[in-house]
């Protein structure tokens, strides 16, 4: 960035919230934090296309759920191990009030959920389950030791090929028992769930059934089940994949990044990454088109429509149901796409 001397020309636009136009387009919300959701709630819009368990997990949790499910195990090696003698007392510190540890994981996630869930409630929250890489669980308490190294964590152990798996399961059983609690015991009904980097269609049956094996079931108590389309498989079988789950979510920067074929980490080929590639475009308007035939719903949840105002555009052209957007930019946005619809002769629903 750039540090200036004295102060800036600035202006101030204020605009009247009753008089914004309303849009077939759904506007929705991108939300992370649950200490910012009711005010950010207060914002204008159709629900949360995306709101992220990894900022409750990191900050409120702080522990990686291997260790909490293994605590007792844990224990008893911490006689003879120091290290993990480390990992007993700050598990200790920070679930004094828990007997039963794992309840301490499914307490705090369950309420962050339902924090977020509450503040836009009834309109739709859509819920991406975890999508930490391995280096970034690793970082948490204990993660050390569950975590392979992996030299590309980007297109490693993460997503849905943890869920089912049994080195993981029992983890990923934590977290749907804490959209359950959010769902049935706080009655946030409004919580949808969501799949992050499901690389085939089989994987997502399978994290279907994991889903089950732990009371979350598909279509018991309205419980929708979306899957992000953010792999270029999710859009070649996108048909597929529309008979597994009950809606889409693009996700355009990772949907960017393997399409051209880069790690977006890299600052070496940072200046090639641009979720405006006519190549990622082109696997964007494809997978609307084949979601909308199998009468499915298809939003996006990725960084470009809060970037760039034309994508927002282009978005709509495609005929796509909801964009959700980062708070600061719902407003600006969704003034554009009323003007847009205009231009194309949508009427508002």
């Amino acid at each position: 960035g750039h540090v200036y001397e004295g102060l800036l020309d600035f202006e101030i636009k204020k605009i009247n919230l009753e008089g914004l136009p309303k849009t077939k387009t759904k506007i929705m919300m991108n939300v992370g934090i649950p200490e910012k959701a009711f005010v950010e709630g207060q914002i204008p819009c159709d629900g949360v296309g995306l709101a992220r368990e990894e900022f409750i997990i990191n900050s409120y949790i702080g522990i990686h759920p291997l260790a909490l499910v293994d605590y007792e195990k844990l224990k008893k090696k911490a006689d003879v191990d120091e290290k993990i003698a480390e990992v007993v007392r700050k598990i200790d510190e920070k679930t004094r009030a828990y007997e039963n540890k794992v309840e301490f994981f499914i307490d705090e996630l369950a309420q962050g959920i339902g924090r977020i869930a509450a503040s836009f409630y009834p309109n739709d929250v859509i819920v991406r389950l975890s999508d930490f890489k391995t280096n970034e669980y690793a970082n948490l308490i204990g993660g050390q030791l569950y975590e392979p190294e992996e030299n590309n964590a980007m297109i490693g152990w993460r997503g849905a090929s943890r869920y089912y798996d049994e080195n993981f399961k029992p983890a990923f059983g934590l977290e749907c028992k804490a959209l359950l609690k959010a769902r049935n015991e706080f009655g946030l009904t409004n919580i949808k769930v969501m799949v992050p980097f499901c690389r085939t269609v089989e994987e997502g049956k399978k994290v279907i059934e994991t889903m089950k094996e732990f009371g979350l079931v598909q279509g018991e108590n309205g419980l929708e089940v979306y899957v992000m389309c953010e792999i270029p498989s999710n859009v070649i079988l996108a048909d597929q994949f529309a008979e597994v789950f009950d809606g889409f979510s693009i996700g355009s920067n990772d949907l960017t990044q393997l399409t051209l074929g880069l790690d977006r980490d890299s600052e070496l080929v940072a200046h090639i990454y641009d979720e405006r590639n006519e190549a990622v475009k082109r696997l964007i308007a494809q997978a609307i088109k084949t979601v909308k035939k199998k009468g499915r719903k298809i939003g996006i949840c990725g960084q470009a429509p809060s970037d760039y105002e034309e994508f927002a555009e282009f978005l709509v052209e495609c005929g796509i149901d909801s964009i959700s957007l980062n708070p600061d930019t719902v407003i600006k946005t969704r003034l554009k796409i009323a003007e847009k619809e205009k231009i194309l002769g949508i009427s508002p629903e």
